[in-house]
């Protein structure tokens, strides 16, 4: 066993100091445990789920990619204490589809240009095409529609709207990446209103950041069939101890307002926290999980991204279910998958490319069923 995987928090160790033996155990005390201690420590609490105010409107719905999709351009509307917000997201969905389809929807943090809704600039980093293509709806939203991405003292977006007026926020109150989180989650909610989707059957996937949140939208959010984290690296898929290039401190520094306060308390003293990312990963169980590693990403460190697959086995053997099948990580361009669980390792730098997207879909295509 790597050295590196002994150091760890044992997943299956409950407060109590017993182990969870069975899948009924984690459910019902060890999973609630896990999410707690990450609102605690690391993302922070979100103080609304759906708000009873939300409301669902299609803004526009027209025929698009010469026939073969339907476009529509949604908008959900809220209210809180603070005032009024929207979230908007486009959708694409096969048009000659003759049962609901499933679907991947992207956090996407790259811009409105690398997920154009009217198809005049083409990206791999959301090709819609290719989804279409292969039977899959394809819905995206913008992170700035939910909460900007700027330490703003949480005044903006939705942190404005729903955060209680207190003199001071606590440390566990959510941060950015738990703000877009939540809109994951209200775009679920819309999509479970579509009779053309299965939302039975909806990956989230998201790169860097995006990836980040994708993992703890999917941790909070059971409703998600499948995640995908590409390239998330620090407090991502990547274990915290022992880790290269970016670390806590660094990411707390650089981006003050992604984390509850707390996670500041463990900056350069990650022996210290009471959970590792293999733990948020074992909150995805058991559902499916693909995580996606580039070889010249070393500020994600994929080593560290590759082991915390390894850490979350006992999860999903709990369940019933194969580990990923290897104990050393796949050479570039080899993609290796159990009937749960995904990894690959792309040549290249911090990028999310068409060639991963062809790689979670097989991966979806043989287990999202």
């Amino acid at each position: 066993m790597n050295q590196r995987l002994k150091q760890l928090p044992n997943i299956l160790l409950n407060a109590g100091g017993g182990i969870v033996s069975n899948k009924d155990e984690w459910a019902q005390k060890r999973r609630k445990e896990l999410v707690e201690l990450f609102r605690t420590h690391v993302y922070g609490r979100a103080p609304v789920r759906r708000p009873e105010s939300m409301r669902i409107a299609v803004k526009a719905e027209d025929l698009m990619m010469d026939g073969l999709a339907v476009r529509k351009k949604i908008e959900i509307q809220y209210e809180g204490p603070g005032g009024t917000g929207k979230l908007p997201f486009v959708l694409f969905i096969p048009a000659k589809a003759d049962k609901p389809v499933p679907a991947f929807v992207l956090i996407n943090n790259r811009g409105t240009a690398v997920a154009d809704p009217d198809r005049k600039q083409l990206s791999g980093f959301w090709p819609a095409e290719l989804l279409i293509e292969r039977g899959y709806a394809a819905a995206v939203f913008q992170v700035e529609d939910v909460d900007p991405d700027v330490h703003d003292e949480f005044r903006n977006g939705v942190h404005g709207l729903f955060d209680p007026p207190l003199d001071k926020r606590p440390g566990d109150a959510w941060g950015t990446i738990a703000a877009w989180a939540w809109g994951a989650s209200r775009v679920m909610d819309a999509l479970e209103e579509e009779a053309a989707i299965d939302a039975s059957r909806i990956a989230l996937a998201g790169h860097s950041r995006g990836g980040k949140t994708a993992l703890w939208a999917g941790a909070e959010d059971e409703r998600f069939a499948m995640v995908v984290s590409n390239n998330s690296g620090c407090t991502g898929a990547a274990l915290s101890r022992g880790k290269q290039g970016e670390r806590i401190s660094h990411i707390n520094a650089s981006f003050p307002h992604w984390f509850a306060e707390n996670y500041k308390q463990y900056n350069d003293r990650e022996d210290e926290l009471p959970v590792d990312q293999h733990m948020l990963l074992g909150l995805i169980a058991p559902r499916l999980l693909y995580v996606s590693s580039a070889t010249e990403d070393s500020w994600a460190d994929p080593e560290s991204e590759f082991l915390s697959l390894i850490a979350v086995q006992p999860i999903y053997k709990l369940h019933g279910y194969d580990g990923i099948g290897a104990e050393t990580m796949p050479a570039a361009e080899t993609p290796i998958s159990s009937e749960r669980l995904g990894y690959h390792l792309r040549t290249g730098d911090h990028d999310l490319t068409e060639y991963d997207w062809r790689c979670f879909i097989d991966f979806a295509d043989a287990n999202l069923i």
